[in-house]
């Protein structure tokens, strides 16, 4: 089984995003409150979720670097699982 890995590097993460079918989102109604990653292959409806807007990278990142956030996914394989974490916590 493969094991998580933290990063902040930008192209890893949008490149590892994008590999699997992502594009970056807010959770609608927060603004740029909730960050997450909407992986539209794959699903049974074909789209994206209802309750998120699709954003920019840019914008996404900016939000990630002022909250000073930590990107835990599996790199290896086709896995989706990621976790926006802070520096210290535990996985």
């Amino acid at each position: 089984m493969s094991s998580a890995r933290r990063t902040r590097d930008h192209d890893e993460i949008r490149k590892w995003a994008e590999s699997r079918g992502g594009i970056p989102t807010f959770v609608k109604g927060t603004g740029d409150g909730l960050l997450r990653i909407d992986f539209i292959e794959g699903k049974k409806s074909g789209g994206r979720e209802e309750n998120l807007d699709e954003t920019t990278w840019e914008e996404w990142f900016r939000v990630f670097d002022d909250r000073g956030l930590e990107f835990l996914h599996v790199p290896e394989g086709d896995s989706r699982f990621f976790k926006l974490v802070y520096p210290g916590d535990d996985d």
